[in-house]
């Protein structure tokens, strides 16, 4: 796991600097470039420390396109995304697979070079065109994050229900019944309702622990969920012993907006996070969160890419198409603690 210091050391900047970046600091004056250059360096240690030491494969004429729902300046803002990505394209380095972009226009996508394309890996929601564009470029298409058209397309998920119920689970274990939740109801691409909402309302239901008050709808970004919770601090509303977030940077703004309250995490309110990347472990204090193993999403969506493609003249491994969910597991780090008595 990267620490402070050698992401320091690695990309030059202090790890005061760094810390801040990483804590979405709003008083911070730097260029995404910089961010970039922090994030990325954070995900390129963890890699390079997990990495599989069997070597690489031998090298085939494999060629794939990658389209991913956000663009580059927004995977900033959630660098699962950029984790996801990043993983993909090093697996296709590992293999010596030819990594081809699929540059973002509008509400589509624009490709160079995508003659005698081996598949398409796609990252993340997208619109029905623009499914349609993916599909019209190959009939090799893996979704990532998603699993549109199950009976047309491959797909790698993440197991949401069961991280959820390993969040609530191990919050439930430390005492606390009085849990809240920071995070969108509706998925902003496709309108459906978002699933780690969707299971957490289910759960606190049918444990007849569920407060709609504690409740704080926005949209999945540390600004929005300042916002957010303002407005619950001016509601009057009894604070949550815990709160359970979407994402890790509704956790980071809940971090912020707790710290502006005057509470403590965890000695007052524990905070659990989703997604887990390099971020979750360099913020202060880390971050318990959900682990989505990204890396392995990536390694699964290639695999499965080249089981449904014909390479070198060979016959697909498979015609049809599959899901993989992905279970997640739970990182406990120092963001939660018993509840306080």
């Amino acid at each position: 796991m990267a620490t402070l210091k050698e992401l320091s050391e690695r990309t030059g900047y202090s790890s005061a600097t760094i810390s801040r970046i990483l804590s979405g600091d709003p008083t911070l004056s730097v260029t995404e470039q910089t961010r970039r250059i922090v994030l990325e360096e954070a995900g390129r240690i963890n890699y390079i420390a997990t990495r599989s030491k069997r070597g690489r494969m031998p090298k085939k004429a494999v060629r794939v396109a990658v389209a991913e729902m956000l663009t580059p300046v927004q995977q900033l803002d959630d660098p699962y995304f950029l984790y996801l990505s990043n993983f993909v394209r090093q697996g296709c380095l590992d293999r010596k697979y030819t990594f081809i972009p699929l540059e973002h226009r509008g509400d589509g996508f624009v490709a160079n070079q995508t003659d005698n394309l081996t598949g398409v890996i796609a990252i993340g929601k997208f619109t029905p065109p623009q499914i349609d564009y993916l599909a019209s470029l190959s009939f090799n298409v893996v979704f990532v994050d998603s699993s549109p058209r199950e009976s047309r397309f491959d797909s790698v998920v993440l197991g949401y229900e069961l991280g959820i119920s390993l969040a609530l689970e191990h919050l439930f274990n430390l005492g606390h019944r009085r849990i809240g939740y920071v995070g969108p109801y509706y998925d902003d691409v496709l309108r459906l309702p978002e699933p780690r909402r969707k299971f957490f309302d289910q759960i606190m239901q049918n444990r007849g622990l569920w407060e709609p008050d504690l409740v704080l709808e926005c949209s999945m970004d540390a600004g929005a969920t300042k916002k957010a919770f303002d407005q619950f601090l001016h509601s009057g509303a009894q604070m949550p012993t815990a709160f359970l977030c979407g994402n890790e940077e509704n956790a980071i703004g809940t971090l912020a907006a707790l710290r502006e309250a005057g509470l403590s995490v965890p000695d007052d309110i524990s905070v659990v996070s989703f997604n887990d990347t390099p971020k979750s472990a360099l913020i202060e204090p880390a971050l318990t969160s959900v682990s989505a193993h990204v890396e392995e999403m990536g390694k699964v969506a290639l695999r499965m890419l080249t089981e449904r493609a014909r390479i070198g003249g060979a016959e697909p491994i498979r015609r049809i198409p599959l899901k993989v969910i992905v279970p997640p597991s739970i990182t406990v780090r120092k963001s939660t603690g018993p509840v306080k008595k």
